[in-house]
């Protein structure tokens, strides 16, 4: 009795093991795509891991999602040089992503529906409002003050002017 249950017991530590490896090769991935090391020899399933963890710090600031992508398509067989190394080429588009820049070159150029919103080509649509709007909070202040001080500096001239006038 005792030699099975330690017999399970090995089992399924191995299985917590290898299941625990399998978990890191996403993480290896993306460590060696980071360090600039080649992403080479790992399977479909560790390429497909490792961009579902791809970090979005690391995806929006480094190419690595391309590099992985790359690397995954050599790894299928696909044609290319290594795969790691920051001169490596942009992933190919996804066929939704082919018809939709085929569409886009058809089109006559007139106007779009982009989200909910209807988008017009050369057309830009800008008020004061919305300018001052995208300014970050410490700039508005700052404009802000400068203004007051033009403003100050500007009423205290008109009112010497003024005191100028009066007195001739």
């Amino acid at each position: 009795m005792r030699i099975v249950s330690a017999l399970a017991l090995a089992l399924s530590l191995l299985v917590l093991l290898a299941a625990a490896a399998s978990a890191d090769t996403g993480a290896k991935i993306i460590e060696r795509c980071t360090h600039g090391q080649s992403l080479s020899g790992f399977s479909q399933k560790d390429y497909r891991r490792a961009l579902a963890e791809l970090p979005t710090e690391v995806e929006e600031y480094s190419d690595c999602g391309n590099l992985i992508r790359r690397a995954q398509l050599l790894a299928a067989g696909g044609t290319g040089s290594g795969g790691g190394g920051p001169s490596t080429p942009a992933t190919p588009l996804t066929p939704p992503e082919q018809r939709a820049v085929a569409r886009a070159s058809k089109s006559a150029g007139g106007p779009l529906t982009v989200g909910n919103e209807r988008v017009s080509p050369g057309v830009v649509h800008a008020s004061v409002s919305s300018a001052l709007s995208s300014l970050p909070d410490p700039l508005l202040a700052m404009l802000a003050f400068l203004l007051a001080c033009a403003a100050a500096l500007g009423g205290r001239e008109i009112f010497k002017g003024f005191r100028a006038y009066r007195s001739h």
